[in-house]
Formats: C-alpha cells, sequence, structure tokens
C-alpha cells in the first residue's frame, strides 16, 4: 500500500466510542487516543481513484505517535471515480510532441469528416495518379529518403499525398495472377473490371495474342467516358505513352506487347489495331463504337515512345534518336504526321524547349520526349535534347485541360518508378516516387479541392524490402548500424548488409555514380553475398543484392496503398478490389450518367 502519514488527531473520549463502538474504562488513557489519515495514492489496489485510510487507537507508550500495534480501528474512504485530468497530470502529455501532434491530426480528421460530400457527381474534375509499382515499402522508403534530403531524420516525414484525408488498400491481383502485370490492374482501375494479365481494355473472356477472341469484349474506359461526357482529357506518363498503364486508358489489345504493328504477328494485324495506331485514331474509333458521338479527342498525351509512331526508315528518325533507326513501325505510318493532319491547330513537340513554349491556351498537345521510355528522375539532365519532369508534365496538363468548363479527367503515371526496381535500383525508384509526390503537389495547388477528386495509387508493388535493424535517422539506402552503434551491424557471414534489399534480382553491382538504372542489365545476375565494407551503398549506381538470381526482379502480390481527396474521396477507405477504385471516381463526376445522357441524345 502506498500511504502516507499527513495528519494526527488527538480524539475525545465520545468520538473514539463513536469509531470503535465501544466504551474504555481506563480513564487513564481516555486522553491518549489518536488518530492518523493515511493518504491513499492513485492507482492502489484498495481504491484505483485514491482516498484516506483513517488509523486509530491509544497512545499506550504515550510517546504521541500511533504506532501499529496500537490501532485498534481503520476506517478506508475512497475516492469517486474522476471524469477529467487535471492541467497537471495530462501535462507529461500535452507537452510531448508526439501527443500534440497526433491531436492536431485528429481535429484535421474531423474536420474532413464534417466536409464529407456524399451527393454523387460533385467532382467537376479527376487526376488518377499511378506510381507504377510503388507498393507500401517503395513509399515508406522513399518518404524517409525525402526527409532526409532535406536534412530531417526522415522517418516522420511525409510525402505529399500522404496527407490526404482517406487512404486504403486496393488488391491487385488479375482473373489469372496470384501476382499481377500492369495491363491487367490498370485495365481494373480505368474501365471497373478486373482482366487477365497481358490484356488491355478488354475482359477475361479474350485469349491473350487471340485478336478475335476480344471481339465483343471490349470495355469502357474512363477517359473514354469523360470525353463523351464533353469533359477533356489528357494522358501524361514517363514510361512509353504505348505501354501497358497509359495504354489501358484508351487502347483495346489482347496483348500489351502490340505496341505497333511491328509488334504483331502477321495473323493479328489484319483484323486488329496497333496501340500506337489506337491513340492517333481515339477520336475515329470512339465515334465509330458509339453512333451518334460526336466527340473532340484527347487533349494532352505526354510520355516517350516515340519509335511507335514513325516509320522504320532513318530519314524519319528525331534530333535526339538513339538508335540508328529510330522508327518501328513497318507500315511505313508516320503517326505524328498523321496527328498533326487530323488536328492542325495541335501543338506536337520533343524536346525541353518545345514543352516549354507549349501555351496554356493550346487546344491540342501531343508531346513524345524519347525515342523509348523518358529518362529517370536523376538522369533526366543527361538527355540528348532535354526532357520535362513529371511534375512539370502535369502543371502543363492542368493549365491546357482547365480550359475546359465542364472540366477534365487527367491520368498521370510514374512509370519508371517499376523500371528502376525490375533493375534493383532502389535510388531511381525511390527519387521516381519522390518526384511524383512532387508532381501531386502541384495538382493538389493548382485545383480547387472543393470541385477536384484526385486519387494516388499504384497498380502493383515490387519484391522490395525494408529490414535489418538500424537506428532512427540512419541512412535509408545505406547500410544497418543498430541503435546506440556507429559501426554497420553483421550478418553471419561476418558482412554488413543494406536496409534495403529484393528478394529477387539482378542482385549486387557497383555502378559508381551512374543514374541510368537499367545499365545494371549489362551483367549478368549476381549468386550469393558481397562484402560491402567498402563499398559506398548510397550511390546513384549501387544496385542492391538479391536473394534470388533472376535476370530482372519480379513484381509483388501484396495490396497496395491508395490515397484520396476531393468529393467522394470519403469512398476510399478500407480493403477493397482494384476495380472499385473505377467506380469511386464514377461517383465523384457521374461519368456513367452524364456519357448515357450524351448518347441517348
Amino acid at each position: 500500500m502506498a500511504a502516507h502519514m499527513n495528519k494526527l488527531t488527538v480524539l475525545s473520549l465520545a468520538v473514539m466510542v463513536a469509531l470503535t463502538g465501544c466504551s474504555s474504562d481506563d480513564d487513564k488513557n481516555s486522553n491518549n487516543i489518536l488518530a492518523v489519515d493515511n493518504q491513499i495514492a492513485v492507482g492502489s489496489a484498495q481504491c484505483v481513484n485514491g482516498g484516506v485510510e483513517t488509523q486509530s487507537g491509544v497512545d499506550t507508550n504515550t510517546n504521541g505517535q500511533l504506532e501499529s500495534s496500537e490501532v485498534t480501528h481503520t476506517n478506508l474512504v475512497c475516492n469517486d471515480p474522476a471524469t477529467s485530468l487535471t492541467s497537471e497530470q495530462l501535462a507529461s502529455l500535452s507537452n510531448n510532441a508526439w501527443f500534440s501532434d497526433a491531436q492536431t491530426k485528429l481535429a484535421s480528421a474531423q474536420d474532413a469528416a464534417s466536409k464529407v460530400v456524399t451527393e454523387s457527381g460533385k467532382a467537376k474534375n479527376v487526376i488518377l495518379f499511378v506510381g507504377d509499382g510503388m507498393g507500401i515499402s517503395t513509399i515508406t522508403a522513399a518518404r524517409i529518403l525525402a526527409g532526409q534530403l532535406q536534412g530531417e531524420m526522415g522517418e516522420d516525414h511525409q510525402l505529399s499525398f500522404e496527407t490526404m484525408p482517406y487512404s486504403g488498400f486496393v488488391k491487385t491481383y488479375n482473373v489469372d495472377a496470384q501476382t499481377p502485370d500492369s495491363a491487367g490492374t490498370m485495365t481494373a482501375m480505368a474501365s471497373g473490371v478486373k482482366t487477365d494479365v497481358g490484356v488491355i481494355g478488354i475482359d477475361e473472356a479474350v485469349e491473350r495474342g487471340n485478336c478475335a477472341s476480344g471481339k465483343g469484349h471490349e470495355l469502357v474506359t474512363s477517359l473514354e467516358l469523360a470525353e463523351i461526357a464533353g469533359k477533356s482529357t489528357g494522358i501524361v506518363s514517363t514510361a512509353r505513352i504505348t505501354h501497358a498503364t497509359p495504354a489501358a486508358t484508351y487502347a483495346k489489345s489482347a496483348d500489351r506487347n502490340w505496341e505497333d504493328i511491328s509488334d504483331m504477328p502477321a495473323s493479328e494485324s489484319a483484323n486488329c489495331e496497333d496501340i500506337a495506331s489506337q491513340l492517333v485514331n481515339f477520336e475515329k474509333n470512339l465515334e465509330a463504337r458509339f453512333s451518334g458521338v460526336d466527340v473532340d479527342g484527347i487533349e494532352v498525351v505526354m510520355g516517350g515512345g516515340r519509335r511507335h509512331f514513325l516509320p522504320k526508315d532513318a530519314a524519319f528518325n528525331s534530333a535526339d534518336a538513339v538508335s540508328a533507326v529510330e522508327g518501328d513501325r513497318t507500315d511505313a505510318r508516320n503517326l505524328v504526321t498523321e496527328w498533326q493532319t487530323t488536328y492542325p491547330t495541335g501543338t506536337y513537340v520533343m524536346d525541353q524547349t518545345g514543352f516549354d513554349a507549349i501555351s496554356d491556351d493550346a487546344t491540342k498537345v501531343f508531346g513524345l520526349f524519347n525515342e523509348s521510355h523518358m529518362q529517370y528522375e536523376a538522369d533526366r539532365d543527361n538527355d540528348i535534347a532535354g526532357e520535362p519532369s513529371l511534375s512539370q508534365m502535369t502543371e502543363k496538363a492542368i493549365n491546357v485541360l482547365d480550359n475546359n468548363d465542364k472540366g477534365f479527367f487527367l491520368t498521370v503515371e510514374s512509370g519508371r518508378i517499376d523500371h528502376a526496381h525490375h533493375a534493383g535500383n532502389a535510388y531511381n525508384a525511390l527519387n521516381d516516387t519522390i518526384e511524383l509526390a512532387n508532381a501531386v503537389k502541384v495538382a493538389m495547388e493548382n485545383t480547387n479541392p472543393e470541385e477536384t477528386l484526385i486519387v494516388v495509387t499504384a497498380d502493383h508493388s515490387h519484391v522490395f524490402t525494408i529490414a535489418g535493424y538500424p537506428k532512427r535517422g540512419n541512412p535509408i539506402l545505406g547500410k544497418v548500424v543498430g541503435v546506440g552503434q556507429t559501426e554497420p551491424s553483421l550478418a553471419a557471414d561476418d558482412m554488413p548488409y543494406t536496409t534495403v534489399g529484393y528478394t529477387n534480382g539482378g542482385g549486387f553491382r557497383d555502378l559508381g555514380n551512374e543514374t541510368d538504372a537499367d545499365e545494371g542489365y549489362n551483367f549478368a545476375p549476381v549468386t550469393g553475398r558481397v562484402d560491402l565494407s567498402n563499398v559506398d551503398t548510397t550511390t546513384p549506381g549501387f544496385h542492391q543484392e538479391a536473394l534470388v538470381p533472376l535476370s530482372s526482379e519480379t513484381h509483388a502480390g501484396e495490396d497496395v496503398g491508395v490515397y484520396a481527396t476531393g468529393p467522394g474521396a470519403h469512398l476510399v477507405t478500407g480493403t477493397n478490389e482494384q476495380s472499385f477504385l473505377f467506380h469511386v471516381m464514377d461517383f465523384a463526376a457521374d461519368f456513367v450518367k452524364a456519357a448515357d445522357e450524351k448518347v441517348a441524345q
């Protein structure tokens, strides 16, 4: 018992009788009756909320103190339960930064909940950001790196989209695959229907690689619905614009690899249109599919993949062509000039100078900034002709699309997060994730949150891990240094190891300051452990070790995160099928309803 004697009282005989229930015949002791109040501490087994224990008895040895052997009566009075804490009791909490930060977050969450719009169709604009391969571990590591690049410890940093009021998880599997690919996952997000691996814009009835099997099973996408509804539309990607993720917004293909006619077997190209051709013919194809519909085509297209739009003839090479013959098309078509013929007032650009000259009141923009994929963010300075960043393209797209009073639908993909992971290079994967966060920040700053739904997610994850027991603030790309230590921790083989790594892939490479992750493919997969004692693992050219040696690191099958703000964002919560995201966007903007009304007219 935690108690302190804090009050000594000499009681009259009458009071003592009341306390003990009897009288004493020993008159000489009647003036030596003592009582002591002992305070009971809060949390005591006797009184959880504290109280007072009164002990009384005769001071038989007349020393003025009530000793334990003299106690003849004990009375316990417990305090009533406390209904609130005092400011003194709260001081250790309220003065703690973790506590106060959480209180601020709670207030923000309550404010967001009070502003939830439960009515559909309130989003004038919808922007879907897709970090290709941006799993939870990638977001966590990128968050830490972003903070450390700003001089922080990193772990408590937040990427722009992590400040959004609503978030949840998405199940990424394809209809026929436990671990998915981007074609099936993006089709689910774009159309609201899951499908098979390697298939774009067609449901699961299709047989991959069989053009005829997809006939009659084509899906309708958010971008197509927005076009029919009269909104402006845009696609931005750092990958080839014909690659699986961007292609799923506009194309129907029984095989994701049919980016141009040269990629298709003759038996299939005779009956189906390649993906690049579908992009240029988007307006014509959509109007043919829905009789009576009049659309004006996609307003903004920016990305890589120029080779799929040019004929296989060196005479058509661009100024920054890397290959001796840039174009891949074997049908002699120049889709760039075909687009320019269809949209004579449109703006075609292929480098940073052309991009910088794009007017915000441009009617159509077609940007193909690289022969294949655009550069990694860390490698952009090495581009021959120069190319814009993802955040720059996002801002320009919004400025052009926002000229439509009916609003717009924009898809933005950071495609090279995925490619860096496949190459086993965390440096570029994380830096491209940070640039995606920059692009999201630009979108949040350049749109009205009361009329714009912004959704940020990934199509799938990668076998990228954060492991060991590194101390707080340890460089995320560095070797593990334990809490209280200054030297790297050693594994059972007496060699240091990195915090981040891969379950499979090409494994270790030490390419120093090389900023192109794809250079790692010039070496055979490394088997077994490597002594990293004298290796700087934080350089751009370091590729992390991998457990299972493969020519390329693979996707992973776990759920990915989804973050949202704006009208309809409150529906982004819990764990859902990937196809659910289409329905969230449709609820927010009434895509289907508005398109149906146009078709009915």
